[in-house]
Parts: C-alpha cells; sequence; structure tokens
C-alpha cells in the first residue's frame, strides 16, 4: 500500500513539475508598416551614371513595427511604367538591411538601368522604392521616386568570354563549337590575332549555340545582336581588340613579324604567319655577335602593324640563360625599344645553328609566349 501511495505521489510531483515548468508561448507578431516618405534622390532626379564615381545614397524615413522590433529595408527598382509586382532588381540597405539608407555604386546602377531596358548611350527613366519586412511579410512603399537616368556608351554586364565566328574566320561559320577563342585581357576587354578572308564576321559569348551574339557597326562600336561585319578586302592577319566597358573596338593589321638581335641592333629574319595567331621560322640562321668580352646572345620580337613597330620581349630587364627556367621565361609582353633591355637570350648551342622559332598570340597558354630550339 505504501508502494502505490508513493507512486502516486510522485506521479503528481511529475505532473506540477511540468506544469509549472511550461512557459507562455505567444504569436510571433510581424506587422510593420510600409515607408512613406523616400528622401534622397529627389523625385524626378537626373544622373549621368560614370561607372567608378562616387555612389548614389538612396535616404529614406523609417517604417514602423507594432512590436518595436528590427525592420529589414530593400531598396526595389522597376521601369518607368512597372508597378514593383516583379521589380527588375532589388538591393540591401545598408548596415545589413537594417539602415535607412542604401550606398549603390555606379556600376551597379548601369546594370540596373540595362536590366530595365534602357541601352547604352542612351536616357531612360528609373523608379525605386523601398520594400519593409519582418519575417516573411513584406510592405512595399507607398510612394515611389523616379530618377532619369543616361547611360554610358559599353555593356553593364560584359561577357566574360568571347569567340570569333563566321565565313570570313579561319574556322568558317559551318561550326560554331570550334569558334575561336578571344583573349580576356582585363574585365570586358579581349583580343584575338587571326586572319580574315572576305566573307563576314561576328561574336559570340559561347562556343556553340545559344549565345549571346555581337557585331561591329560601321563606326567600330560594338552592337549585340544577330548582325554581322562584312570583309572585302583579300585574306589578312589583324590583331583585333573589343571592350565591352565602352563599347569599343580597335583592328590593326599585322604585316609582318621579325626576330630582332641586340648586338646586331636589326631583325635577322622573319616569321610566317601559320594561322591560330601562330607564327614560325622553322628555319632561321643565327649566329651570336662576338664582343671581346664574349658572344652575344640576346633578342626580342618586332611586330610590324598598320599603327607602327610594337616590341615584345621579357619582363626582365637584364635576363638570365634560358636553360632550367620557367615557363614563364619564354612569355611575350609589350616592351620598349631599347636595344638590351627586356631580351631572351638564346640557348649557346643555337650559336651558328638553325633555330626553329615559333611564336604564339593565342589562348594556348595563360600568357602570350615563344619557343626557340635548334635544328639541323
Amino acid at each position: 500500500m505504501k508502494r502505490v501511495l508513493s507512486l502516486i505521489w510522485l506521479s503528481c510531483v511529475i505532473i506540477i513539475g511540468a506544469s509549472s515548468c511550461k512557459k507562455e508561448v505567444r504569436p510571433l507578431n510581424t506587422n510593420v508598416n510600409a515607408v512613406t516618405t523616400l528622401s534622397a534622390p529627389a523625385n524626378a532626379a537626373t544622373l549621368t551614371i560614370k561607372t567608378g564615381t562616387p555612389a548614389v545614397t538612396f535616404k529614406w524615413d523609417p517604417a514602423t513595427a507594432e512590436d518595436g522590433g528590427l525592420i529589414i529595408y530593400q531598396v526595389a527598382f522597376d521601369k518607368a511604367g512597372g508597378d514593383f509586382s516583379a521589380p527588375v532588381y532589388k538591393i540591401l540597405a545598408d548596415g545589413g538591411g537594417v539602415q535607412t539608407q542604401a550606398t549603390v555604386p555606379q556600376d551597379s546602377l548601369n546594370k540596373i538601368a540595362s536590366l530595365a531596358g534602357i541601352a547604352s548611350s542612351s536616357t531612360g527613366t528609373l523608379k525605386w522604392t523601398v520594400v519593409s519586412s519582418k519575417s516573411t511579410n513584406l510592405q512595399t512603399g507607398k510612394s515611389s521616386n523616379t530618377i532619369q537616368v543616361t547611360r554610358p556608351a559599353g555593356f553593364a554586364v560584359p561577357p566574360t568570354t568571347l569567340y570569333l565566328t563566321g565565313t570570313a574566320t579561319e574556322a568558317g561559320a559551318s561550326d560554331l563549337s570550334k569558334a575561336i577563342p578571344f583573349k580576356r585581357t582585363s574585365s570586358g576587354v579581349f583580343e584575338i590575332y587571326t586572319s580574315l578572308q572576305p566573307g563576314s564576321y561576328q561574336f559570340s559569348d559561347k562556343a556553340g549555340s545559344g549565345g549571346t551574339l555581337y557585331f561591329l557597326d560601321a563606326n567600330g562600336v560594338i552592337q549585340q545582336g544577330s548582325g554581322s561585319t562584312t570583309v572585302a578586302a583579300a585574306k589578312t592577319t589583324y590583331r583585333m581588340r573589343l571592350d565591352f566597358n565602352v563599347a569599343t573596338s580597335n583592328t590593326v593589321e599585322i604585316q609582318s613579324l621579325g626576330l630582332w638581335m641586340s648586338a646586331y641592333n636589326m631583325e635577322i629574319g622573319q616569321l610566317a604567319y601559320l594561322g591560330n595567331g601562330t607564327w614560325e621560322n622553322p628555319k632561321l640562321p643565327v649566329t651570336f655577335y662576338q664582343f671581346s668580352w664574349g658572344r652575344d646572345e640576346r633578342y626580342k620580337f618586332v611586330l610590324h602593324t598598320s599603327s607602327g613597330l610594337e616590341y615584345y620581349g621579357s619582363t626582365n630587364v637584364n635576363n638570365v640563360a634560358p636553360a632550367g627556367q620557367a615557363a614563364s621565361y619564354f612569355y611575350l609582353l609589350p616592351v620598349t625599344n631599347a636595344q638590351w633591355d627586356n631580351t631572351y637570350k638564346f640557348d649557346p648551342s643555337i650559336d651558328t645553328k638553325n633555330a626553329k622559332v615559333d611564336v604564339y598570340f593565342n589562348t594556348s597558354q595563360s600568357s602570350y609566349t615563344h619557343t626557340a630550339t635548334v635544328v639541323n
């Protein structure tokens, strides 16, 4: 009987204890009001976007929450006729979303304007408002402002890869997977050494179907679309540079490529263009110059273009012998025409022999490069 009473007593203690530990649960209050006042930029303000210049600060008066809790803000952008039901872009307020302002870089505004359908080098209208939120409760602002935006030339979102295709190109137009890749030299900037023949060409950001297409208009300005550029002249080698940041292009004719020896202060031979940005001389006679202190083996390259001479050599002003050096020893970089500076050195075995010299202005390696080896 005592055992039964003990069990009953213990059960009561457990029930009472559980009841006393039970916390009061209240529903989360997500009620938040919409922002009503936008303070900057002023309504109908004008802005000429210049990327790299100081950011634009968007400001508004705070919303209120029923429980006084934390509110998260986002600035929403839309087209001139939009109602923010599907804004083209949203950006979180400063401080992780809790401040009543958002600092927006001008390059970001350029992208937003592009998404809103405002073309480069054009003026259009952007609408903006502020969305306040608590948990899943979002409130779109009760007011909105407009900005008259003038975009710079160029593409707000430039491609990250670029390919050359078309009937005028070395790869032809029948197979896009064989399109010739450009070398990306910096963000939005591309370069290619190639030959063009009578026909037409265009660019794509993919080596295959489904890519975004671009072409050059009559003024050499980069345009997006399925147009093409016509080539009427006979087959010629060119260097083509495209800068999507400002939508400009520069094409120069490559007339020849010579190997220049410092001691002779002249070119000792020419390389022939083979295709795919590659030049070669399979049998270039090389004789080092005899000084009183020894024989001199220094050299670099001279590119003859329609815009003048360009010299390519080593990153090192004073170089060492090539034996045992890393691949970067042979990288080609733009250098000055200084007689002795930024030169390479031939391997001693090449002296009074023939050298096979190849230059690669293409994407086969991370940097433009060359080889020089002794042949019979």
